[in-house]
This record gives C-alpha cells, sequence and structure tokens, in this order.
C-alpha cells in the first residue's frame, strides 16, 4: 500500500462540515470535530485501514472511496486524542510514519474576478455548496494528491469571509472551488497556499 495523503485537520469549519454532511454517505461530521483524510492506492487496500482504525478507535467513517487506482477514508470524533490514535494505528499497518506521504502540489490555482451572469449559472448548478453571485469572484485550486482539497477548505474558511461551493477530495486530482469578494478571496487564497506548504512528504510529479 503506497500512502499519498494524510491530513489530519483540528477543527472543522461550518461551511466544510455542512459541505461533507451533504456529500458523505458514511456517518456525518459535526463542526468542530476533528477530522483525518487519508489517501492510499490501490484503491481496494483502503477497506483494510478503515478496519484497523475502526477496531482501535472510537472514530466514526464519514467517507470510504474505492477507486482502482485510489482509495479514500475520512474519520472525525470529537475527541482530537482519538482521530490521532486512529492515524498512529493506520501507519503502523502501513509500516510507514507521516513523512512517507506525498507532499501537496498546486497542480493549477486562479482568480476570476467579476463572474458574468451565464458563468454563475454554470457554477450554481455543479456545486454541492453554498452558491456565487454575479460579479463575485472564483477561487479554483487543482490540487496532487486529491485528499489535500479538503484541508485546503478548512484553511481558506478559516481566513476569509468565503463561500464554499465544492471541494472533490478524490480521484487524480482534488479541486477546490470558493466564491466571494476579491479581498477575501486573495486572503483564502493565501491561507491555502500557507497551509499546503506546510505538509512535509515525499515529492512525486503529477500525472
Amino acid at each position: 500500500m503506497d500512502l499519498r495523503a494524510f491530513s489530519f485537520i483540528d477543527s472543522l469549519q461550518p461551511q466544510l462540515t455542512g459541505f461533507l454532511q451533504t456529500v458523505a454517505s458514511g456517518f456525518q461530521p459535526l463542526e468542530g470535530q476533528a477530522s483525518l483524510f487519508v489517501e492510499i492506492a490501490p484503491g481496494i487496500t483502503i477497506n483494510q485501514l478503515t478496519d484497523v482504525a475502526l477496531k482501535a478507535t472510537r472514530v466514526l467513517p464519514g467517507m470510504q472511496i474505492v477507486e482502482r487506482a485510489f482509495g479514500l477514508l475520512e474519520l472525525h470524533h470529537e475527541d482530537q486524542g482519538e482521530v490521532r490514535q486512529a492515524g498512529e494505528t493506520i501507519l503502523a499497518t502501513l509500516g510507514v510514519t507521516e513523512s512517507a506521504r506525498m507532499k501537496p502540489q498546486v497542480v493549477s490555482s486562479e482568480i476570476i474576478t467579476g463572474i458574468e451572469p451565464h458563468q454563475e449559472m454554470l457554477l450554481n448548478r455543479m456545486r454541492h455548496g453554498d452558491m456565487i453571485r454575479e460579479g463575485e469572484t472564483l477561487f479554483v485550486l487543482e490540487t496532487h494528491p486529491a485528499a489535500y482539497a479538503a484541508i485546503a477548505a478548512n484553511e481558506a474558511e478559516k481566513a476569509a469571509n468565503v463561500r464554499l461551493l465544492e471541494v472533490i477530495t478524490f480521484g487524480a486530482f482534488g479541486r477546490l472551488y470558493l466564491g466571494g469578494g476579491e479581498a477575501d478571496i486573495e486572503e483564502a487564497a493565501k491561507a491555502v497556499s500557507r497551509a499546503l506548504d506546510a505538509i512535509d512528504g515525499r515529492t512525486e510529479r503529477a500525472r
């Protein structure tokens, strides 16, 4: 098993929590809970990690996504210690340390100001979170591996008054869509960059 992403979130922010409650097929997280996102390859082996984490701790699984190439697991609990212990159990099962994860890469990042109403319509039809308004600013981020899009969303929400439109945390690449005022979007983009830069790990070029 190859550890691709390992990302601990100390306190889930309100919008990301609501978003996960909308899209997660497992147990729904609550605002302020700690969360862990783990991504591995091949995808099918995520079942083993879910098994050991749930048997060793009291965490609840929000998402378990199994694709052919990659698998994603999200765990959460109000006790940060439980979530951290689940992470340690997963790492021990893999026989690695946290530093074996891949360092996040920003594959692409763009800010579009003054959204035109027809593009507003397209964006609002594809999102699972809040809506963007005509004339607002759009921020789109693409990450590798995908799971790091979650911590990017959480840190953006901590830093600025932005709207979380969509966050995709599985697949070949992760994606984050934010809407809001231009100054808030610029502040959120800086927070995202700082958060991803602070995560250590091995470097592997995105394909």
